[in-house]
């Protein structure tokens, strides 16, 4: 599973490789849905202490076709000196495997994206000795999924999609359409719905795009026994093991609701050791119309 925003954005092609066909089609560039996908060392370091890793290398062997070599990087912005680097992997794997390479770039906004595309000469006095084509993948040219039954039909270019539009106005009705989605899939096929929640929700993070998600998902059990604000808050205090734990729950939900929460409100929840009747609240907190309305309904 992927472990940061950086890494989500190459490793799931590996991971994922059915997303390969309808992104080359997006790029323009024809590929079979027949196709076999392995992971290739991205060490391409000839000396050290030199060190050069591709962020994922791919040996694609299409139906139709000879295999060749896939180089996905991820980039998050513009780094001088970079498209150095690229051409530098092409031609260490074209030389080391002896099969033709393409080189992918995903970005998630449109001036890297378009810095990327490149091409990038190397030479001098008028002679190129070497050019670069990388094929971008980003918001110009990756398709805004809102419809859930396009969405359900392409989970892993619909996630890529919310990633690649997360900046954009349609990032919140890309977002409906795959958490939708993905609770339809989960009934029949919770593993792949769990990769794809936790990939969103990792790569997304803190951002406005990840507090939409956490928005979306806070109050709709779309996977059980996890996801929803109320959940997540009862395992953190459980963790714990402390009643303070519990009661930072209860002013989570509380807050992530917008509900306002009085000074007294706050203190008394602090307050109470009482981890049933912590629990009580932490259970009502989704629900309740008002902040007060916890200590009412538990005292009756």
């Amino acid at each position: 599973m992927v472990t940061s925003a950086h890494e989500g954005l190459h490793r799931i092609f590996q991971e994922r490789p059915e997303i390969l066909t309808p992104v080359f089609g997006m790029l323009g560039v024809s590929l079979p849905t027949k196709v076999t996908v392995d992971a290739v060392t991205t060490d391409v370091t000839e000396t050290r202490p030199l060190e050069r890793r591709v962020d994922t290398v791919l040996r694609i062997g299409p139906s139709d076709g000879e295999d060749f070599l896939l180089a996905i990087e991820s980039q998050s912005k513009k780094v001088a000196g970079k498209e150095a680097s690229w051409a530098y992997y092409v031609a260490y794997l074209q030389a080391k495997y002896r099969l033709p390479v393409l080189l992918l770039v995903v970005c998630q906004d449109r001036s890297t994206a378009k810095w990327a595309t490149g091409p990038f000469d190397c030479g001098a006095r008028g002679w190129t000795a070497q050019r670069t084509y990388p094929m971008v993948a980003g918001p110009d040219n990756l398709p805004v999924i809102t419809d859930v039954r396009t969405a359900a039909k392409n989970l892993a270019l619909s996630v890529l999609s919310a990633l690649a539009h997360a900046r954009s106005a349609d990032c919140e009705a890309i977002l409906r359409a795959v958490t939708t989605a993905l609770q339809e899939t989960w009934e029949t096929d919770p593993e792949t719905a769990e990769y794809f929640f936790d990939f969103l929700e990792i790569n997304l993070g803190d951002s406005p795009a990840g507090e939409k998600l956490k928005e979306i998902m806070s109050f709709v059990s779309y996977f059980p026994g996890r996801g929803t604000v109320r959940e997540t808050a009862y395992l953190e205090g459980k963790a714990e093991g402390k009643a303070e734990g519990e009661a930072k729950g209860v002013l989570r939900v509380l807050e992530v609701r917008g509900l306002a929460v009085a000074d007294d409100v706050r203190a008394r929840i602090t307050a109470c050791t009482d981890l049933d009747r912590l629990n009580d609240w932490l259970d009502r907190a989704g629900i309740v119309q008002s902040a007060e309305e916890l200590f009412t309904e538990a005292e009756g």
